[in-house]
C-alpha cells in the first residue's frame, strides 16, 4: 500500500523535470513554426505599447529561426513609428518578437542584430489597433 504513492509520484515527476521556456519548451527540441504569428504579435504589442493607437508605417518580417540565449527560436521583426504618451511621434523603432512553442512570448528592444537582413512587408493591422 505504501508503494502506490511512491509509484504515482515517480510518474508525475517534479517541476524540475519540466523544461523552462529558455530550454525551448519541448525538452529543448525544435520550435514549431508560429502559424498565428500576426495575430499573436498584435496581442503582445497591445500590452507592450503604452498607446497602441496611432502607430504609423508599420511593417513586419516573416518569422525566421535565430539564436536567442543559446537556443533556436522563431523571431519576427517589426518596424513602426509609435505614438508617444504625450501624443507626439518620434523616430522609427525596430523590435524583435520571440516565439516560444509557436506563441509570441516577448518583445526585444535591442533588435538590430536579430533583425539584420529581415525582409519587411506592410503590417497595417498594427496601425489599426485601438485601445
Amino acid at each position: 500500500m505504501l508503494a502506490l504513492p511512491l509509484t504515482l509520484a515517480a510518474c508525475f515527476g517534479s517541476d524540475g523535470d519540466r523544461p523552462s521556456l529558455m530550454e525551448g519548451g519541448q525538452a529543448g527540441g525544435p520550435q514549431p513554426y508560429p502559424d498565428n504569428f500576426r495575430s499573436d504579435t498584435l496581442a503582445l504589442m497591445r500590452s507592450y505599447l503604452n498607446n497602441p493607437v496611432g502607430v504609423r508605417e508599420a511593417s513586419m518580417a516573416e518569422p525566421v529561426q535565430r539564436e536567442v540565449g543559446g537556443r533556436q527560436f522563431y523571431v519576427s521583426c517589426l518596424r513602426f513609428i509609435p505614438r508617444e504618451t504625450d501624443g507626439s511621434t518620434k523616430g522609427m523603432r525596430e523590435r524583435a518578437v520571440i516565439f516560444v512553442n509557436g506563441r509570441a512570448d516577448r518583445v526585444i528592444d535591442r533588435a538590430s542584430e536579430l533583425c539584420a537582413g529581415a525582409v519587411y512587408v506592410p503590417f497595417p493591422e498594427l496601425e489599426n489597433m485601438t485601445r
